[in-house]
């Protein structure tokens, strides 16, 4: 179990203890709500973890370190960003895809750049839901405004991974 795990932990039975103290009944509640959480989260985690590792397995040998790997430098983290963009679905899609890239030997620098890209441009989100609700002058300025952030956070994360030995490595 890692720091972070056993922190999660921690708060979690923590904010039990607060619940508790604050009334049995709220307590209940509260268990409920997550074990319905749970068990609507669990079959999705069950197929895309194991999903990561066979994407690992089907990225033909050396693809991912020639494009994406460590030495690729601005030309992967800008791959990465694109990708990332257009990478459809929600975190039990990309973080496994993130976990097989990395198994598979991209860079962690590019995995910020493609975790980034998906989050702050999500082209499936933007498509789908930003131009029905808010209309396209909104979309324009947002992409505009925040285009360069997921290159930018790659290129950081390369300047900053001296600080993080093994920060590729799980």
């Amino acid at each position: 179990m890692t720091v972070g795990v056993i922190g999660m932990w921690v708060l979690a039975l923590g904010a039990l203890f607060l619940c508790l103290r604050r009334s049995p009944s709220v307590a209940r509640r509260a268990v409920g709500e997550a074990g319905t959480s749970l068990t609507r989260v669990a079959p999705v985690m069950l197929m895309a973890l194991p999903m990561a590792a066979f994407v690992a397995e089907l990225i033909p040998d050396g693809w991912a370190e020639r494009w994406l790997g460590p030495d690729s430098g601005a030309a992967g983290v800008a791959l990465a960003t694109l990708a990332g963009s257009v990478l459809p679905g929600g975190p039990f899609v990309a973080f496994p895809l993130v976990l097989g890239f990395l198994k598979s030997g991209a860079g962690p620098a590019q995995m910020v750049a493609l975790i980034s890209g998906w989050a702050v441009l999500g082209l499936h989100r933007t498509l789908s839901w930003e131009l029905p609700i808010l209309g396209p002058r909104f979309i324009l300025l947002r992409l505009s405004a925040s285009l360069v952030l997921p290159f930018l956070a790659g290129m950081a994360a390369e300047a900053l991974l001296p600080l993080f030995p093994g920060a590729a490595l799980r």
